[in-house]
């Protein structure tokens, strides 16, 4: 069995967002998504265009598998906080093979892939 974990805030959910999940499905060949996504309030702490019930059942719609909320304190936070909150409650389910995320733009793919290269040989 394989997971995989995405963190998100879909606010609100998209034609992108469905789409980087079915590729994150395709691409890991994942049998399970576990989304964790931000609840009532999102980064810089403005409150979600939708509230969270509305946006977790957006995600399962469009193909999660289950949605977990990221506690407020990581939320409300910078990025790497919010980074931090998700990978840690990612890691503490003891289950998720894959991390998936997306980019806005392409242009700093590749600096991306290296990193990712380099972090991955540390693990």
């Amino acid at each position: 069995m394989k997971v995989a974990g995405m963190i998100a805030e879909y606010n609100p959910l998209h034609e992108g967002h469905a789409y980087h999940i079915e590729q994150t499905r395709q691409i890991t060949g994942a049998d399970y998504i576990i989304t964790i996504l931000s609840g009532d309030f999102v980064q810089r702490g403005l409150p979600a265009v939708e509230e969270k019930y509305s946006r977790a059942r957006k995600a399962l719609e469009a193909g999660s598998d289950l949605v977990l909320e990221l506690p407020v304190v990581y939320a409300l936070s910078s990025a790497q906080g919010f980074a931090f909150g998700g990978v840690s409650l990612a890691e503490g389910l003891g289950c998720v093979d894959y991390l998936s995320f997306g980019l806005e733009d392409k242009k700093n793919l590749e600096a991306m892939k290296e990193l990712a290269k380099k972090i991955s040989h540390t693990i």
